[in-house]
């Protein structure tokens, strides 16, 4: 048998080339078939998975290049440590992950194999396929700045995952650049989410891992709602997560900050984020003026006032850049196409601030109320407009995504939409107690 050096397939004596990356092939006798440094390179796990290199370590397991022997196909192999393989609520979770990637099978999300112990070596591995590529972390540490057209299209990839996981009532919880991987592709990157582990199953009779109270996800990402241990958060804390990503992509830092777990909390429940247009002056790549709004929304620290699904905030991100369409167009339009036709879009225009009716007078710079304009009425208000007037008036371009909702609406506990500065203190005080009652679990 002759083997590929690159991929590790094998192939019948009479082969020259692998077919699948054009390597030369060699004698299978001649690859390594054991490593001085881990004892499992070279063996071959529940009779069918070929340990070939090691990949990654992880505070979870460590990952592995290998050969499914019984399709010739390459394959990533997860052993995990054995402490994590002791651990019930641990096992439960992977368990879960090998079935929810098989119950969805979307080619946005990757897709697990299977997840056994191996009989000989009693060590329990999780089997996925073998992505080329890398994670968006990776990027973004090179290159702190993603391009608009990757952007589009890396959002397109993930709305069409995390909309048929919403579909089946599977939120993700741990959405970050970390769990995105970008797989190179002649038409671009092919985006891929992973890591389904800390998923909350919203279906009837699901099998609860998580205690009440406990807060699961990256603090970086994290929903407000998600950030409290709320039991109700929906899609819409995935939303807010990807918001977060693409902010990041877009300006090169987070939306929110902190020295800590508490302090990253503390600032997604009290603090607004900055304007991407003005956090990302100096950005690499120009961010429309649209965009804020975009991200006021999805940002938001009440989930209602958010776009409804990921889809919604993908389109929205698209129609803030100029283009015309929805995200299952761009998704699949090549990355120099999509690069074209941004080049070419026109921006669309913010809407027009609102006039708050309580806001305080003008005033002079000695403290008295500025007087009102000389071609005001001094009483008489002006009359209001019709609901045609308006229309008439609207900037031209996409539609908002989302109107605000009615009065009447869900909100945080105990956290206001926008929040005094007065109340600072006292919330502050509040989420310290809470954080020193609820476990933090940042995993992976």
């Amino acid at each position: 048998m002759k083997s590929c050096p690159k991929c590790y397939r094998t192939y019948p004596d009479d082969g020259a080339f692998c077919p699948q990356d054009g390597a030369s092939l060699v004698s299978s006798s001649t690859l390594p078939a054991a490593n001085a440094e881990d004892p499992r390179v070279g063996l071959r796990l529940c009779g069918r998975y070929e340990v070939r290199r090691i990949v990654a370590d992880g505070g979870m397991g460590r990952v592995y290049e290998g050969i499914d022997k019984e399709t010739n196909s390459r394959i990533a192999i997860k052993v995990l440590h054995e402490d994590v393989a002791r651990d019930e609520v641990a096992l439960a979770r992977f368990k879960r992950e090998y079935e929810i990637s098989s119950q969805l099978g979307n080619d946005h999300v990757v897709r697990v194999l299977d997840f056994q112990r191996d009989p000989v070596a009693g060590a329990w591995i999780l089997v996925m396929e073998f992505l080329d590529g890398e994670e968006l972390r990776v990027v973004l540490k090179r290159e702190k700045f993603l391009q608009p057209a990757r952007l589009v299209r890396m959002v397109s990839h993930v709305a069409i995952g995390l909309d048929a996981a919403h579909a089946a009532k599977f939120i993700h919880r741990d959405l970050k650049p970390d769990n995105l991987f970008l797989c190179g592709s002649r038409e671009g990157d092919a985006t891929k989410i992973l890591d389904f582990g800390s998923v909350k199953d919203k279906n009837a009779n699901a099998k609860k891992l998580t205690v009440m109270g406990t807060t699961i996800g990256s603090p970086f990402y994290m929903a407000p709602e998600q950030a409290q241990g709320l039991d109700t958060l929906d899609a819409r804390a995935d939303v807010f997560a990807l918001a977060a990503i693409s902010y990041e992509c877009m300006v090169g830092t987070v939306p929110f900050s902190g020295n800590n777990g508490p302090s990253i909390l503390l600032a997604i429940l009290t603090e607004d984020p900055t304007p991407p247009t003005q956090k990302g002056k100096d950005a690499k790549y120009p961010i429309p003026a649209a965009m804020d709004e975009v991200m006021e929304l999805a940002l938001a620290k009440n989930p209602n006032h958010r776009q409804p699904s990921v889809g919604a905030f993908a389109d929205a991100i698209g129609h803030a850049y100029g283009l015309s369409g929805s995200h299952l167009e761009w998704a699949k339009i090549p990355l120099a196409e999509l690069t074209k036709m941004l080049e070419t879009a026109v921006p669309a225009a913010p809407r027009p601030a609102e006039a708050d009716p309580f806001a305080a007078p003008a005033r002079d710079p000695f403290g008295a109320s500025a007087p009102p304009p000389a071609h005001a009425p001094s009483r008489a208000p002006a009359p209001a407009p019709s609901h045609h007037a308006a229309a008439s008036q609207a900037p031209s371009g996409p539609a908002r995504v989302l109107e605000s909702p009615p009065d009447v609406e869900v909100a945080l506990a105990g956290v206001p939409s926008k929040t005094p500065a007065w109340l600072v203190p006292a919330i502050a005080g509040g989420v310290v107690l809470v954080l020193a009652a609820v476990a933090l679990l940042v995993l992976r």
